[in-house]
């Protein structure tokens, strides 16, 4: 889903959209008291699956959970370490990495009133382990052996091998702390309401629609405010995202617009702004090795991996708004290498058909590729599609599916390969190696290897968190070897907003947060 080891920078441009033929009307400011109270209304194509935090695992879910739960530790803008959000403080208590410890600020409370006790944060990550969702974020926690708690205010988490991203991944969705009176212990919770202790209240929820959101009064944690009232709509795909900005019938457009629109984004003096934030939001083509998969062969992704033309999808469908990756780690994290490049240095179709006839491999291999949500996703399948078949190596067939059952379908292993948009869940190189490459990861691929499960965990033992850049370069050799996965791009965040929207350069910095309670009206 989302990682950035850096400190992310954001850089407003001032920008006029020319959007086909039509140009944008210019956005009246707000001048009554009315509309200084009314919400600021923000668009979003990222759908929302679910709302228990053990149930799901997906960069839409996730941004909401920042706003109306709340974890143990934080990000605060500008900086790429854990900061204490319903803690008063945290902390390793060995040298060895294994046992973190935290201290509960003192009075919290959860949006429906009940008190927030170290009682419901062991009962938090027991249940996510307990009921282990196949679309839960479980495998998070694989390091984690027990949590325990201590008095009122101290809950101890004792890991199985030492972890130094552990406070980072706290520090995301996976921490959302939960009422242990309303959710069940061991299974999810359904339905359309949410009680946590974040800055905002969900006052009301419609999936595929919107979430209202209300500032929590019982709210407290790093955050100096809960903000403002906020709603949040839902679009099925950028050109709706983009129409809805057209219509002015939101505020901020938040990811993702359309490529072509994007693309025309130019400098100018104008009544609305465009936020370029910085963010590793990254594509993969993701490969099924499970038994009776026609891919499953290494043959036939190696060669693969030989034809896709990734400069091409970025020049002819996305418009140069996304840049080719040539590896697992995107550009901007520690440990980025271009394995990718080094191994499969530009397109040849001669290259894919002689390691395939070395593998004893029947040509044309045939495979059916799905792909749900994103931007240009229609026709960027269909490029690559095209390149592969152009060969004369492979018949593709490709198919949409809807985003909840992708979802599904894809932790069912029912697709050879898929393609899958992925975003930090907290700023670090981990993010991009252990839930997509390690034994058991969550992208369903069936892919495990010894050698870099033990990497993984050689580099979570280092606390000098850019001292394993080393293990994640090996990582990604292995990787361009074995190709599980084909890294496609990454991309920067856009943003468009009307002047009269303030704090929009801190909704999104790469460290897997959505500040909606930093907007506010000017």
């Amino acid at each position: 889903m989302r990682g950035v080891r850096r400190r992310s920078r954001s850089k407003v441009v001032v920008a006029a959209l020319a959007l086909l033929s039509v140009g944008l009307s210019g956005c009246s400011s707000l001048s009554s008291d009315d509309e200084d109270t009314k919400p600021i209304v923000v668009g979003t194509t990222d759908a929302v699956i679910g709302l228990d935090p053990a149930g799901v695992y997906d960069a839409g879910s996730w941004s909401l959970f920042g706003n109306v739960y709340q974890s143990l530790l934080t990000f605060t803008p500008g900086t790429d370490k854990p900061t204490p959000d319903a803690a008063k403080s945290c902390g390793f208590m060995d040298e060895e990495r294994r046992t973190y410890t935290c201290t509960l600020r003192s009075g919290l409370k959860f949006a429906n009133g009940h008190d927030l006790t170290v009682q419901d944060v062991k009962f938090s990550f027991d249940r996510i382990l307990r009921i282990k969702s196949d679309q839960g974020p479980a495998v998070l926690l694989e390091t984690l052996e027990s949590v325990r708690t201590e008095g009122d205010d101290k809950v101890t988490f004792r890991l199985r091998t030492p972890d130094a991203t552990f406070p980072s991944k706290i520090a995301s969705g996976l921490g959302s702390i939960v009422d242990s009176r309303t959710y069940p212990a061991g299974k999810v919770r359904p339905g359309d309401t949410v009680d946590g202790s974040g800055p905002y209240r969900l006052e009301r929820f419609q999936a595929d629609g919107e979430a209202e959101l209300k500032p929590n009064p019982h709210y407290k944690g790093a955050n100096r405010t809960s903000g403002i009232p906020i709603t949040v709509r839902y679009f099925g795909n950028p050109a709706k995202l983009r129409d809805a900005w057209k219509s002015q019938s939101i505020d901020v457009a938040s990811r993702d617009m359309p490529a072509a629109d994007v693309a025309r984004l130019s400098l100018g003096a104008n009544d609305f702004r465009v936020t370029e934030n910085a963010s590793a939001n990254t594509r993969f083509l993701v490969f099924n090795l499970k038994s009776k998969s026609p891919v499953k062969d290494v043959a036939v992704r190696r060669a693969v991996a030989s034809v896709v033309d990734r400069v091409a999808v970025a020049r002819d469908v996305h418009y140069r708004t996304v840049e080719p990756l040539y590896s697992l780690i995107p550009q901007g994290v520690f440990g980025h290498t271009t394995s990718f490049y080094d191994r499969y240095p530009r397109p040849d179709g001669e290259a894919a058909r002689r390691v395939l006839r070395s593998a004893g491999v029947t040509v044309p291999v045939r495979f059916r590729l799905a792909y749900s949500k994103g931007v240009s996703t229609d026709e960027e399948t269909a490029l690559i599609k095209k390149q592969l078949e152009a060969t004369g190596l492979f018949r593709v067939e490709t198919e949409h599916v809807e985003w909840a059952r992708f979802q599904q379908g894809r932790a069912k292993g029912e697709y050879d390969a898929y393609l899958l948009g992925w975003l930090a869940d907290y700023p670090d190189a981990d993010t991009f190696t252990s839930p997509l490459v390690g034994t058991g990861n969550t992208l369903y691929s069936g892919y495990s290897n010894d050698r870099i499960d033990k990497l993984i965990r050689d580099a979570q033992r280092n606390g000098r968190r850019d001292g394993s850049t080393d293990d994640y370069r090996t990582i990604q050799k292995i990787i361009a070897e074995d190709v599980p996965l084909l890294p496609l791009w990454q991309k920067k965040e856009f943003v468009v907003s009307k002047q009269s929207v303030s704090g929009v350069q801190y909704l999104s910095d790469g460290t897997g947060l959505w500040r909606l309670w930093r907007l506010g009206r000017i």
